[in-house]
């Protein structure tokens, strides 16, 4: 299942894609008269457990089945979406996580992987605006697949990890290169405002398989900068997931980026870098999880 969020009335709702449209949960429940039991976000639908994935997947087939559409399907292309996860406890970050990108950058092999955080005022939606921060001139983009957590998770093995996982998102790790190499600690570079945007749909696991196996891209303004697949992950979602349950109790909803391939800008012979600037228009692709695209702007003031 994608599940989805979108603006209306200045509310966040919850949605349902379908072959139809999107399904705008909360209209379908009072128009199918299910109101009491629905979820009105994600966190609630991971929450709500297999009750709660019932109650979207009948009212998504009551959505697609009824002539009257109206009110209740709505098409993509006219919404105003949010991120995919609005509430999430944590989001958590492993960098050079892959083999080709700690290449690029020269960076050693790591032994562990590389934890850092951003924080929920970094979050932004599919088609918004991510103003570049008057601090930096260099604004780097890196396409992630995002891991979000399904149930309290702590001590889990490797061999079970993957079980703990609700579904999975495309991300970009926006990076304020100055910015994150001003000290050791890379936090300030990552935490801007807009810098984690996740979308646009958050897709169960059930219907991505193995996400040890998919091809990841970044484009923009056309151009195809990161063409990889995520089996060039040198800690595995499996292990990243067991690693940080070792030190830390994963909740349901929180998120985890799980690093970008090669071909960002940092990476580049220095010629060559042009950091993202006022009008690129960015997307990340990832297979099976659909395109995230956000234009940069100047921030105003």
């Amino acid at each position: 299942m994608k599940i989805l969020h979108f603006i209306l009335d200045g509310q966040t709702r919850l949605g349902v894609l379908t072959e139809a449209g999107v399904l705008d949960v909360e209209a379908a429940a009072l128009k199918y008269g299910a109101l009491g039991s629905v979820p009105k976000d994600a966190l609630e639908v991971i929450n709500g457990g297999a009750g709660a994935m019932e109650t979207l997947r009948r009212l998504a087939e009551a959505g697609v089945s009824s002539g009257e559409t109206q009110g209740v399907m709505l098409s993509e292309k006219d919404l105003k979406w949010a991120p995919c996860i609005t509430r999430p406890n944590k989001i958590i970050c492993i960098g050079l996580n892959y083999r080709r990108h700690a290449e690029e950058t020269n960076s050693p092999i790591p032994a562990h992987p590389v934890v850092f955080h951003k924080f929920n005022n970094a979050l932004s939606a599919h088609r918004d605006p991510v103003f570049l921060p008057r601090t930096s001139d260099k604004v780097d983009y890196e396409a992630e697949l995002a891991i979000v957590i399904g149930r309290q998770t702590k001590y889990v093995p490797k061999e079970r990890a993957l079980e703990h996982v609700f579904g999975y998102c495309s991300a970009n790790d926006l990076s304020a290169r100055d910015l994150q190499m001003r000290t050791s600690q890379w936090a300030l570079g990552k935490c801007c405002d807009g810098f984690a945007p996740l979308g646009p749909y958050l897709v169960t696991a059930d219907e991505v398989g193995n996400p040890n196996d998919l091809r990841i891209r970044c484009i923009v303004n056309g151009e195809v900068r990161q063409d990889s697949n995520t089996s060039d992950m040198i800690f595995a979602c499996d292990e990243i997931i067991s690693y940080l349950s070792q030190h830390m109790t994963l909740e349901p909803g929180d998120v985890i980026l799980t690093g970008t391939p090669e071909g960002v800008i940092m990476g580049y012979p220095t010629e060559r870098q042009v950091y993202l600037k006022d009008g690129d228009v960015v997307t990340v692709e990832i297979e099976k999880l659909g395109a995230l695209t956000n234009l940069m702007s100047n921030e105003e003031g």
